[in-house]
C-alpha cells in the first residue's frame, strides 16, 4: 500500500535522529544521509500499519545498513590516498544530533570519530546507541540479533578500544574560542617556542587531502615536529594562495563541539583543523582538507551568521 501523509509524517519525524545515528556510525554526512534515505525506501515499501513501534524498526533498519556500509568501507579505506578521517561538521549542524550529556558529546567528538575506526562495525553500533542514543541494551540485541549479556560485552571491549590514555576536556564556546585565538597567535608568531608550549609532548597533526590536495602520508609525531608544520603551514607564501585559488579568511569556530580554525577562501571552507585539548595542552591536530569532505560545511556556512575572520592569511 502506497504510504499515506501520516506515514510520511512519521518517517520525517525521526530523519534527524537517524541521520545523527547514521553520521556517528559512518563518519561521512553523505552516506548517513544516503543510508537515511534508503531506510524511506524501505519505510515506504513495508506494510507500515503492521510496525508496532516505528522508531524502533527505523532504527534497526538503519543500523543494519549502516553496518554493510561500514564493511564496504574498511575495504575502501584500504586503499585511500594518505590518512582518512572523517567528515566534520561545524557548530549548529543538526547532524550532530543530541549533546545533552557528555556522553552524547563524547559520542561525536572529532577524535572519538576518528578513533571508532579502531572497531568493529558490531562495536561501534553498540558504542553509538547505547552511549550517545540511551538505547537499552535489550533493544539493541533486538537490532544486531544478538543477546543482551553479548551487547553488554561488546560495549565494554568498545569503550577499551577507545580508551587510548587521554581525558578530553569539555569546553564551552568562548573558551574553544579563546584556545583557538592563542593557538593561531603562537602559529603566527615565526617561533616554533611558544607554540612548543601549548602542546603535549606526544602531540601529533594528521592531514586528509583525500589525494586531491597535498597532504602528509603519515603523521607529524612529537610536540617540536608538530609545532614546526604549524610554523611552516601559516606562513604566507605564492604557491600556498595559487593551491587554494585565493586569500585565505581565517576564523575560530568549533567542529564536532571542539575548538577548531576553519580556513575559507570567497565563501568556499577549504579546511577544517580540529583540535584536541585535554589538560596538558593540545595533544592532536585533525586537519580535514579533502574537498569532498568540506561541501557541507560550506553549505552551513553559508548559511550561518560567522563574523568577521580573525586574520586573512596567505
Amino acid at each position: 500500500m502506497p504510504l499515506t501523509a501520516s506515514d510520511v509524517d512519521r518517517f520525517e519525524a525521526s530523519r534527524p535522529r537517524l541521520e545523527a545515528i547514521a553520521y556517528r556510525l559512518l563518519g561521512s554526512a553523505e552516506e548517513a544521509e544516503d543510508a537515511v534515505q534508503e531506510t524511506f525506501l524501505r519505510w515506504q515499501a513495508a506494510d507500515v500499519g503492521r510496525i508496532e513501534v516505528p522508531e524502533a524498526w527505523l532504527t534497526k533498519v538503519l543500523t543494519n545498513l549502516c553496518l554493510n556500509q561500514l564493511t564496504s568501507a574498511r575495504a575502501r579505506r584500504e586503499t585511500y590516498v594518505g590518512q582518512w578521517l572523517p567528515e566534520p561538521l561545524l557548530a549548529g549542524d543538526p547532524m550532530l544530533g543530541p549533546a545533552d550529556t557528555a556522553e552524547q558529546r563524547e559520542s561525536v567528538s572529532y577524535a572519538v570519530l576518528t578513533l571508532m575506526e579502531r572497531l568493529s562495525p558490531n562495536e561501534r553500533a553498540v558504542y553509538v546507541l547505547r552511549e550517545a542514543f540511551d538505547c537499552p541494551h535489550r533493544e539493541i540485541a533486538e537490532i544486531l540479533d544478538i543477546t543482551e549479556a553479548a551487547s553488554q560485552q561488546i560495549l565494554h571491549r568498545a569503550k577499551k578500544h577507545l580508551a587510548d590514555g587521554r581525558a578530553r576536556t569539555e569546553i564551552d564556546g568562548a573558551a574553544a574560542r579563546r584556545i583557538v585565538e592563542e593557538f593561531l597567535e603562537a602559529a603566527t608568531s615565526g617561533r616554533i617556542e611558544p607554540l612548543v608550549r601549548l602542546l603535549t609532548e606526544d602531540a601529533v597533526s594528521i592531514g586528509d587531502g583525500g589525494g586531491k590536495v597535498p597532504a602528509r602520508a603519515k603523521a607529524f609525531e612529537g610536540a617540536v615536529a608538530v609545532a614546526k608544520f604549524l610554523r611552516g603551514l601559516f606562513k604566507p607564501g605564492e604557491a600556498k594562495r595559487a593551491l587554494v585559488g585565493g586569500t585565505v579568511e581565517v576564523y575560530a569556530w568549533t567542529a564536532n563541539g571542539d575548538p577548531a580554525v576553519v580556513a575559507v577562501v570567497d565563501g568556499r571552507v577549504v579546511g577544517i583543523m580540529c583540535l584536541e585539548v585535554t589538560a596538558g595542552g593540545i595533544a592532536a591536530f585533525r586537519n580535514q582538507i579533502n574537498p569532498d569532505k568540506l561541501e557541507r560545511a560550506t553549505a552551513h556556512w553559508a548559511a550561518a551568521h560567522h563574523g568577521e575572520p580573525l586574520f586573512s592569511a596567505f
